[in-house]
């Protein structure tokens, strides 16, 4: 990656940054009644925000962070409060509208986040320098895998404006969102500008329900893995992976048992390679955060011999083309779904 490149973070709020709890009506409606001391971050995300702030600047590449919510704007004072407590410094946060959308009858669109967070990521992309580099983050509460993916895909040039509608209309999105959503990617002048996109799964989703996205789209189920990806992605210091675990150890039930499963976990699932995953643990264990590993017997070192001569090689990071059709149900060619 060139020094002086410029790295675009893009944040979902809630359930990525924010354990928010929106299940019910009531939840909701609770939602903007929250103080900032009563809203609670993710574990380790705050260290991870601010660790990518320092890295990029370190080395002098310009660094932007955004935040997009489906939360309503009157909520807007309590997560600028809560992102000031937590030492995030920022370029932009929005909010959805919900109140417009009763005051329209849209009850339906107060869940439907697609149309809403693609015209914004799209609106925020055509803002932007051609040749900034993007990274992702959301969780798997709702639709981030398909709407980043989507994004990616549309700003690489690899979905058309004619190809979107017919999606979005599937999709059944709001229809003068399906006509901004068209203008704004017809705008849009074509980069392969998304290195990654994270998903945290909160759920959990088990990670292989996610594998139709391709190697770009990384499932992590804490924020050590999401800290290790970008370590190796040359846009995390080992500095910054160690207050994340350190973090996690503090704020968090998490043992240097479970960091070191966590990091073994995010290899295994082919994410992260052999020579970043040492290079971390070497790391972690030198700050005390991880247990000095016990040598292993010789009979171990024989099976794990036998275990890497019989697992597939890792896979290489490709982008082969989504199948965006089947994953909304849509089966008419893409000039009929227009008409």
């Amino acid at each position: 990656m060139s020094a002086t490149e410029r790295l675009v973070f893009r944040w979902d709020l809630d359930k990525t940054y924010l354990k928010s709890e929106f299940e019910t009506l009531r939840e909701m409606m609770r939602i903007p009644f929250e103080k900032a001391e009563d809203k609670i971050a993710a574990p380790g995300v705050a260290a991870l925000i601010r660790g990518l702030r320092e890295a990029a600047l370190s080395r002098g590449r310009s660094v932007r962070v955004y935040f997009i919510s489906a939360s309503p704007p009157q909520i807007g004072r309590a997560i600028r409060r809560k992102l000031e407590l937590d030492g995030i410094v920022y370029d932009g946060i929005v909010f959805k509208d919900q109140l417009h959308r009763l005051m329209r009858g849209k009850f339906r669109h107060l869940r439907e986040h697609i149309g809403y967070k693609l015209t914004e990521l799209f609106k925020a992309r055509v803002a932007e320098s051609p040749g900034s580099a993007e990274y992702l983050f959301g969780d798997d509460w709702e639709s981030d895998p398909l709407i980043y993916s989507l994004y990616a895909d549309v700003v690489a040039g690899r979905v058309d404006a004619v190809e979107l509608e017919a999606l979005l209309r599937a999709m059944r999105v709001d229809t003068p969102l399906i006509a901004e959503a068209r203008t704004l990617a017809a705008a849009l002048e074509p980069a392969d500008a998304v290195r990654r996109i994270f998903i945290n799964l909160e759920r959990p989703t088990p990670p292989a329900q996610l594998r139709g996205y391709g190697a770009r789209l990384v499932p992590t189920f804490n924020y050590l893995q999401t800290a290790a990806c970008l370590y190796e992605d040359d846009v995390m210091s080992p500095a910054g992976v160690i207050q994340v675990a350190r973090s996690l150890l503090d704020d968090s039930a998490y043992s240097p048992e479970r960091l070191t499963n966590s990091l073994a976990d995010i290899e295994r699932r082919g994410h992260l390679t052999p020579a970043a995953h040492a290079a971390l643990r070497q790391a972690l264990t030198a700050a005390g955060l991880l247990a000095a590993p016990a040598r292993p017997s010789l009979s171990e070192r024989w099976r794990r011999w036998r275990r890497r001569r019989q697992e597939p090689a890792r896979p290489v990071a490709r982008l082969p083309a989504i199948d965006y059709r089947t994953m909304v149900g849509l089966q008419v060619p893409a000039d009929a779904a227009t008409e």
